[in-house]
């Protein structure tokens, strides 16, 4: 319900805090390595996995549905007490506007994903402060939202490809 009209969605999430700057190489690691520990989808091509990235991987469930990855990924680190801030998330799916949302209610500031982002996705991020990596591969990344959050270095000049969309400042 928004504006008290029934039927409406709010797209609104709450606004993330601005984190630590992660080395691009962090992101190129995460974006390349969430395959690999995907076990169920080893053996069936076909489900997604939602991961949960601070130096390394934390967590990896994987499920069907998207968002049911997302939301087993959510429980998880509240479970073990973890700091959703501190890290980021992986997802092996696009990046739809509800994503963005669980996200910033979990307090995550960055997603990354192998598929691009809706628009409205990528309006509600901007938004909400929240960095969105899309077509994330072996060869570089997309930036949507929040460059400022990556921190490129000299990986600008040299390291995974940056293919830059950046529709929003810092």
């Amino acid at each position: 319900m928004r504006d008290g009209k029934p039927g409406r969605r709010d797209a609104s999430p709450p606004k993330v805090q601005a984190g630590a700057p992660v080395p691009v190489a962090q992101v190129a690691a995460a974006a390349a390595g969430i395959g690999v520990h995907q076990v169920l989808n080893h053996t069936t091509r076909a489900v997604h996995a939602a991961a949960f990235w601070r130096d390394g991987l934390v967590a990896l469930p994987e499920d069907v549905g998207r968002h049911n990855a997302l939301d087993k990924l959510s429980g998880a680190l509240l479970r073990a007490g973890e700091a959703p801030a501190t890290g980021f998330l992986v997802m092996t799916s696009r990046i739809s506007v509800e994503l963005v949302q669980k996200a910033a209610v979990l307090g995550v500031g960055m997603i990354v994903a192998v598929s691009a982002p809706t628009a409205l996705a990528i309006r509600v991020a901007d938004a909400a402060g929240i960095t969105l990596v899309g077509i994330a591969r072996s060869d570089g990344f997309e930036v949507f939202t929040h460059s400022g959050r990556i921190d490129f270095g000299e990986e600008l000049e040299q390291g995974p490809a940056r293919r830059s969309a950046t529709v929003s400042s810092s």
